[in-house]
């Protein structure tokens, strides 16, 4: 992610216009802005095609819950923030999406010594009101952390 825009909400007028695929390729360019939960979770937009995504995230002692492990959580936002943007990268200009439900699957823990991770989204099936897709997160010699599915309403905007 470029840090030239930085962080901060695209107003809706900016986005409407827009298809998806422009929008998240703007923010990796650096031309738009990125989200603030990017900053807050510390997670960043590395790669970007059509009904594809992966995001990037380093765990951060920060981030532990009281077991000594990175709160599950972060796992399931960074799978639900990936299977979502992969959704809106098909999505054509004046279509937004809201993920009705989703589903993650533990298989490692993670701590502040895992290193870089990596969150990649891929499309299953885009409909025009529903659309489903899947993630997984890995560590950096590609062992799987988590995985999940997804399934979003697609509405106008």
């Amino acid at each position: 992610m470029a840090a030239t825009a930085g962080y901060g909400v695209v107003p809706i007028e900016q986005v409407r216009p827009m298809d998806g695929l422009a929008l998240f390729e703007a923010m990796r360019e650096g031309r738009l802005p990125a989200p603030p939960i990017s900053r807050a979770l510390g997670m960043s937009l590395e790669e970007v095609e059509l009904g594809r995504v992966v995001f990037g995230y380093r765990p951060v002692f920060d981030h532990y819950n009281p077991l000594g492990t990175v709160h599950g959580g972060i796992a399931a936002t960074l799978l639900d923030s990936v299977m979502g943007c992969c959704i809106h990268t098909t999505l054509k200009a004046g279509t937004g999406y809201t993920t009705v439900e989703i589903k993650i699957n533990y298989v490692r823990a993670m701590t502040d010594k895992t290193g870089p991770v990596r969150a990649e989204g891929k499309i299953i099936n885009v409909g025009s009101r529903i659309a489903t897709s899947e993630g997984r997160l890995t560590d950096a010699s590609g062992k799987l952390l988590a995985h999940g599915t997804t399934t979003c309403l697609v509405f106008p905007i």
